[in-house]
């Protein structure tokens, strides 16, 4: 696994604090190695930090307490929801507490006159939207993984319905949060829009646990589509589905989801989703809407697909179908270990403006190519995110040397194009080298002051996004 920083240890507070936690929550505060292990970040490539105990919280007031007798001790907080994230978010640098929010599953409320609902963090967006299926209504956010919603707020996650229904920060309206002094704050109310104030919400998602951990989020949703189509069409190059997306957007075809499948991809979807693709670069679409203007975008889509020599071209309302296609899309990562049996994946996103999508996708494919990497290459497109996932032997050295190289590379190159270091996955330990260089350090200094006045001893997931 690749290394990571090890930051100092208050071994006095944790050892108090973990015989006052055994004292409260009994059972519900574990210490063991393995859950303990299971608590440190197992999904990417990056070193697991083990916390020194997991504590399952049940509600806003036992999660102040638990931050209570953490900062008074001054013992590290990392929240926890389903440990999906891939950027080292949940590791445990300095040790500490994890504190497991998935027994805060209830979803509080929904206003469905107003288009949305209050939930815990440990909701996770199937549990929300199969509660919500019955009432014509759904929360479009996917990243793919089941994930909580509390750690989607988290990590600003979006996915798949991107392009259309924007990301967590759009669709956040109100956070409830314990900061790290146990104050409890609340960012905004529930109507659509406000000027009251600094936007504390927008500041509390995206910002990975490190200000404050989440307790509560009031969201908007959305109707469910009189009609729903989805669509396939392959490409003979990268190239062409990629300037095939860019003027499908810049046309203002109001798609809901447009992905890219290399011809490495499909291949390996093929193969874990029993599917019969042609193995060839693919582009995934859904079209949301009424019956007419459903049609409306499928038809203008192929016309522009058909010049720039798509083929194959299928769509289908068939909800049997659609969801065979999307549950492959969804499971491509798993898909693509089984390309390399015993090979550790390196996940890694980039985020360029639509205009340059198309060069920085086929600069990643030849690099790739170059270096003799076997890595599919996938991504939410509609709005210039993309995937590169590197199967690597972990004790191949030179191997691990390349693929670091790789990701430091398309960084920089995403950067270069105006573009972000990473579109979703967020920054979490892996990517901090690439935030300054994003950004400038002037505004990382900016982030760091407001770190540091919220959160002065250091205690809300440490060494997360900034290095201070």
């Amino acid at each position: 696994m690749a290394k990571v920083t090890e930051l100092k240890r208050n071994e006095d507070g944790i050892a108090t604090v973990l015989g006052v936690l055994k004292q409260q929550f009994g059972d519900r505060f574990q210490t063991g190695d393995a859950i303990c292990e299971q608590h440190g970040h197992t999904t990417t490539w990056l070193k697991n930090q083990s916390p020194d105990g997991v504590v399952f919280a049940s509600s806003r007031d036992e999660v102040q307490s638990i931050v209570d007798i953490c900062a008074t001790h001054k013992v590290p907080v990392i929240p926890y929801g389903t440990g999906t994230s891939l950027e080292g978010h949940v590791n445990a640098p300095a040790g500490g507490i994890s504190v497991d929010v998935t027994q805060m599953d209830q979803i509080l409320a929904v206003h469905s006159d107003d288009l949305s609902c209050v939930v815990q963090p440990g909701v996770t967006r199937e549990q929300l939207n199969t509660h919500l299926r019955d009432q014509g209504l759904f929360f479009p956010i996917d990243p793919g993984a089941n994930a909580s919603l509390g750690g989607m707020s988290a990590t600003n996650a979006s996915g798949t319905n991107a392009v259309r229904y924007g990301t967590m920060k759009d669709n956040v309206l109100a956070i409830e949060a314990v900061m790290a002094n146990g104050e409890v704050i609340r960012t905004a109310q529930r109507a659509k829009k406000s000027s009251a104030g600094y936007d504390l919400t927008r500041l509390m998602v995206g910002s990975e646990g490190t200000l404050g951990l989440i307790t509560e989020i009031t969201l908007k949703l959305q109707g469910i589509p009189e009609a729903i189509s989805s669509a396939r069409c392959t490409f003979p190059t990268v190239d062409a589905a990629c300037q095939t997306v860019m003027q499908v957007i810049q046309f203002g075809i109001p798609v809901a989801r447009i992905e890219l499948l290399d011809a490495i991809q499909v291949k390996a979807c093929n193969a874990y989703s029993k599917l019969d693709l042609p193995e060839e670069p693919l582009l995934l679409l859904e079209f949301h809407g009424s019956e007419a203007s459903v049609l409306e975008q499928a038809e203008m889509f192929g016309e522009i697909a058909q010049e720039h020599g798509g083929g194959g071209y299928t769509s289908t309302t068939s909800t049997e179908e659609r969801n065979k296609l999307w549950q492959a899309r969804h499971d491509a990562y798993w898909a693509t270990l089984q390309l390399r049996p015993g090979a550790a994946g390196i996940s890694t996103d980039v985020c360029v403006p639509i205009s340059r999508l198309a060069d920085c996708v086929n600069a990643a494919r030849a690099r790739l190519d170059e270096e003799g990497f076997v890595s599919p290459i996938v991504g939410h497109v509609g709005d210039g995110n993309f995937h590169c996932l590197l199967l690597i032997d972990e004790q191949n050295a030179d191997e691990m040397a390349r693929a670091g190289a790789f990701v430091s590379w398309l960084n920089e190159l995403a950067i270069s194009m105006d573009g972000t270091c990473t579109g979703e996955h967020g920054i979490g330990q892996g990517k901090i080298p690439y935030l300054a260089k994003e950004l400038g350090q002037s505004t990382v200094d900016v982030m760091g002051a407001i770190k540091t006045a919220l959160d002065p001893h250091g205690i809300m997931n440490p060494g997360k996004v900034i290095a201070v």
